[in-house]
């Protein structure tokens, strides 16, 4: 992948330099999913929540990202979203952040830490990258409910009472809570005017995102998804993995199939040998640069 460095005059962050020990950052996307990653190995990397959004609103990315040392691991990943708040899991940041680290080790295979996990990756054929997501948590406690109910379709209704044009969706924990609403046609709904009174529905103290799922057929899935703290975005990996655990679990799809996103395309398979989720797609360095 190419990555570009921007002459001093051009880089960004520049009014952070005071507040900042010299590290490395990349301005990296995982299928059109944006992230700017800092390298907190050397020197610590603690911003406040002005910053994070600071960040996020000059870098243009989804989420903000630190990379930091582990002692049981290749890095431990720190991640936030662009809304300023820390977060366990971003499925195609840690593709990103794998594709780095296994180029600079040369390596086929990292262990990344998160707060959520500890996550695999690897590298996969035509200079893609893969992560192993572990095991979907499909228990009401682990997403987290408000209340105990029935995941494989919880009573969350847009539009009038009697006659809701979505309802039901299924939900499932990648690390971070996944409501999926499977629908006809992805186009036909205004996602930045639903995904907010879904995103904070009393039913999901943490918050939830929020995927609106097109089965085309068992093997495709057209997705788009609110991200929670982010809003829409051109591709959310985690959402990926639970559009597809979701629609495989109510028979809809296999367990395998290619998910089609606003940025790119993404290969999730929910293996029936150990019930992990392994997704795959390609990465970008779009900059990388010194500060």
């Amino acid at each position: 992948m190419p990555t570009s460095s921007p002459g001093k005059s051009e880089l960004p962050l520049t009014r952070f330099r005071a507040y900042m020990s010299a590290m490395k950052v990349w301005k990296m996307n995982g299928a059109g999913n944006a992230f700017a990653i800092f390298d907190g190995r050397e020197s610590k990397f603690t911003p406040d929540a002005d910053k994070i959004r600071s960040i996020a609103a000059e870098m243009k990315a989804d989420q903000v990202m630190s990379i930091e040392r582990d002692p049981a691991a290749d890095a431990f990943l720190r991640i936030w979203n662009s809304s300023g708040e820390q977060v366990g899991a971003c499925g195609n940041g840690t593709r990103a952040v794998a594709h780095l680290l296994l180029e600079e080790a040369q390596t086929d295979t990292v262990a990344i830490r998160t707060t959520a996990d500890l996550l695999k990756g690897l590298r996969a054929e035509n200079g893609l990258v893969t992560v192993d997501m572990g095991e979907p948590r499909m228990g009401w406690e682990d997403i987290p409910l408000d209340e105990k109910m029935d995941v494989r379709g919880v009573d969350v209704r847009i539009g009038p009472m009697d006659n809701p044009y979505l309802s039901k969706p299924a939900v499932v924990s990648m690390g971070n809570p996944h409501a999926v609403f499977f629908v006809d046609d992805v186009e036909a709904y205004n996602i930045p005017q639903i995904g907010p009174l879904v995103e904070w529905h009393p039913l999901f103290p943490e918050g939830t995102n929020v995927g609106f799922a097109q089965v085309i057929d068992r093997q495709t899935i057209r997705l788009r998804v609110w991200e929670r703290g982010a809003g829409l975005t051109k591709a959310c990996g985690t959402g990926a993995c639970a559009a597809l655990v979701c629609a495989a679990r109510a028979g809809k799809t296999d367990r395998k199939a290619k998910l089609i996103l606003d940025g790119g395309d993404l290969i999730i398979e929910w293996r029936s040998s150990d019930n992990h989720v392994m997704m795959t797609g390609p990465v970008e360095v779009e900059m990388s640069f010194e500060i």
